[in-house]
Parts: structure tokens; C-alpha cells; sequence
């Protein structure tokens, strides 16, 4: 039975990382010890905030977002600038497709795709170049670990929701740290070793109906999501995030009613201090969730449905409508009739093309 350990990941995913600096001869110690994390145990487990900081400073450090992983390096500010340019398609479909023509510009060593077949999609990610001399190097493994993480977990984001692979084909033999594969991409992850002199190939399978999902993020929740990132995506989207999920569910459940922390612990049999704790190691808190709850019903009922906004704010839990007005502000930088409103020209507009078509 696989042992589920909570936030925290293996570390043999920071070897990974710091492989192309160890290449060019670089000392990692300082790079680690700020970050807090220990190579000299390479049984123990990294908390996902110190993997996190990892990344961030490494990044930083080399002046290069691609970890010194490729032929050329990925300039700073990459991330930002691929996020950015995703953030006003309409659909995860032209997100992805628009994803893959901007890393054809930045990362030329890995060529990424979507295919469709048979209500199937499949992110593929195949080397251009031989990304190191022995196909199971802990460097080329990172780079196929990462480029998938930072796809599927901007996907997810993008979609707000957590968006199921089916399963995974990784071109390497299995790592040592393919336990957590699991938890971090899914439980069919499976290994299928590059030929000698070939070049490798991952398959990410996941049900096509999930590219017609609308986006549902905007330039506010992008500055937001922006402050720690691209570190941050490795704590977003998890499969062990499991008392997030539990008060999740628990606050949806109650709707239009408004549950407290207290009022949760309760019905967890826990102490609210406990529960604040293990939310905390999860990479949350009480309040993130529930405004995160409350922000994508919010979004998903103006796109979907012609409900006044008074009956909104009373269904998500608010005393009255300007405090959901406010929220609403707060979240997405304009009003709910604006936003409503604007994506209404949006869909008329997708519409009339259509129809040119």
C-alpha cells in the first residue's frame, strides 16, 4: 500500500533539480542550506515550502529558469511571460495550444504538443536533443518531471480545478522517487526506458472534454498567483492536500450557511488548532479556502446561469450583497455585472466567428 506522506516530496527531486549545476561544477551548500534542506541524508524528505524556496532561489541564482538543464538557458521572467500570454484565451485548449508555441521560442530542447483521438488528449513532451549521455541521468529525469508539473499545474490553475491525468509515460526507467509519482501526477504512471541513441517521448493521457474548459482566471488572480511563483505551482494541485479537500467539501456542503473554524473542527472531531496546523503544512489556511470556494462558484454561476446577483451573494453565504460586491472586486478587479457581462460579448463574439466560419 502506497504510504501517502504529506507535503513533502523525495529527494531524490532536489538531486534532480541541482543536477545541471553539479555539472558545471557548481557548490549547491549555500543554495541548500538557506533554502533549509539537508542533501546528506538522501532517505529523508524535503517539505514542499523548503522544495519550493529551492526552486525559487536556484532559479534565481543562475539566471536561468530552466535549472542550467538545456542548451541555452530559460530567461527570468519566463514563467510570468508564458503565463501572461495563456491568460486571455477562452478555452484550456487555446491555453495549452498558445503554452506550447511559446515554449517552442524559450525551451528548444523539448518540443511540446496536444493530441486528440477517441475522446482522449495527450499532452506529449519529446526531446529535440539528447538532454544528457545516459537516458535515467537525474537531470534529464528532472526535466521531464518539471516541464510536466509546470503544465499540469498552470492548466489546473488556469481551469480552477483540479484537472485528472489518466496516465503518464515517462522515458526513463523508474526512479527511486517514483513513489511519490502518485501524488504528484497520477497513480498509472508508468516507465518506458528510452533506446540507446533515441530520442525520449512522455504521454500525458487525460479525458478531452477537459480542453473545453472555460478559463477562469484574470490579471488579479495572476498577480496573485505570481507572488512565489514558479516555485509555488509545486504546492498547488496535490493529491495529498487531503484536509483542504475535507474543509472544502465541508464549507460547499454547508452553503448558504457560513461555517467557522470552530463549527469545522467539530465536525472533523478535531481541535481547531489542529486543524489550522495540518492546513498550514498543506500550504493554505481557513480563510484562503473559503474565499477560493466562494470566488469559483461565483464565477462558474455568472457564466453559466442568469441568477440576479442578490441571489448569488445570498446562495454563497454573504449577509448582503455589497459585501459580495466587494469580495467580487477584490477578486477579479471589476464589478460581477461587469464581469458577467463581458464574458456574454465574449461568447457572442466566439459566435459570430463561428458562424463566419
Amino acid at each position: 500500500m502506497l504510504q501517502r506522506t504529506k507535503a513533502t516530496v523525495s529527494m531524490g527531486f532536489v538531486t534532480g533539480m541541482l543536477a545541471g549545476m553539479q555539472r558545471r561544477g557548481q557548490d549547491c551548500t549555500l543554495l541548500l542550506r538557506n533554502s533549509g534542506i539537508d542533501l546528506a541524508d538522501p532517505a529523508s524528505r524535503v517539505p514542499i515550502a523548503a522544495y519550493a524556496a529551492l526552486y525559487n532561489r536556484a532559479t534565481e541564482q543562475l539566471h536561468d529558469e530552466g535549472f542550467a538543464l538545456f542548451s541555452r538557458p530559460m530567461p527570468p521572467g519566463s514563467f510570468e511571460f508564458l503565463c501572461r500570454s495563456v491568460l486571455s484565451a477562452p478555452t484550456l485548449a487555446e491555453a495549452l495550444a498558445r503554452a506550447c508555441r511559446f515554449l517552442k521560442l524559450v525551451l528548444p530542447d523539448l518540443a511540446v504538443g496536444i493530441r486528440r483521438q477517441q475522446g482522449r488528449a495527450e499532452l506529449v513532451i519529446g526531446e529535440t536533443r539528447h538532454l544528457a549521455e545516459h537516458p535515467d541521468d537525474p537531470g534529464r529525469v528532472f526535466a521531464f518531471e518539471w516541464l510536466l508539473r509546470l503544465l499540469h499545474g498552470l492548466a489546473c490553475w488556469l481551469a480552477g480545478r483540479g484537472l485528472g491525468l489518466d496516465s503518464v509515460v515517462f522515458p526513463y526507467r523508474r526512479p527511486p522517487h517514483a513513489a511519490d509519482y502518485p501524488l504528484i501526477f497520477t497513480e498509472d504512471s508508468r516507465f518506458a526506458p528510452t533506446v540507446p541513441g533515441g530520442m525520449g517521448t512522455l504521454v500525458a493521457s487525460f479525458n478531452a472534454n477537459l480542453l473545453e474548459l472555460p478559463i477562469r482566471r484574470d490579471e488579479a488572480a495572476l498577480n496573485a498567483f505570481l507572488d512565489g511563483a514558479p516555485g509555488k505551482i509545486t504546492t498547488l494541485y496535490r493529491r495529498d492536500r487531503e484536509m483542504v479537500i475535507r474543509v472544502r467539501d465541508l464549507l460547499r456542503a454547508a452553503l448558504p450557511a457560513t461555517l467557522s473554524l470552530d463549527d469545522i473542527a467539530a465536525r472533523l472531531h478535531l481541535s481547531s488548532r489542529s486543524v489550522h496546523r495540518r492546513l498550514e503544512e498543506e500550504g493554505s489556511s481557513f480563510r484562503g479556502i473559503k474565499d477560493a470556494l466562494r470566488r469559483d462558484l461565483a464565477l462558474a454561476r455568472l457564466a453559466k446561469s442568469d441568477d440576479s446577483i442578490a441571489q448569488l451573494a445570498a446562495d454563497l453565504g454573504y449577509a448582503d450583497t455589497s459585501a459580495f460586491y466587494r469580495a467580487f472586486v477584490d477578486w477579479t478587479g471589476m464589478a460581477p455585472a461587469h464581469y458577467r457581462r463581458q464574458l456574454q460579448e465574449s461568447k457572442a463574439e466566439r459566435t459570430d466567428k463561428g458562424d463566419e466560419r
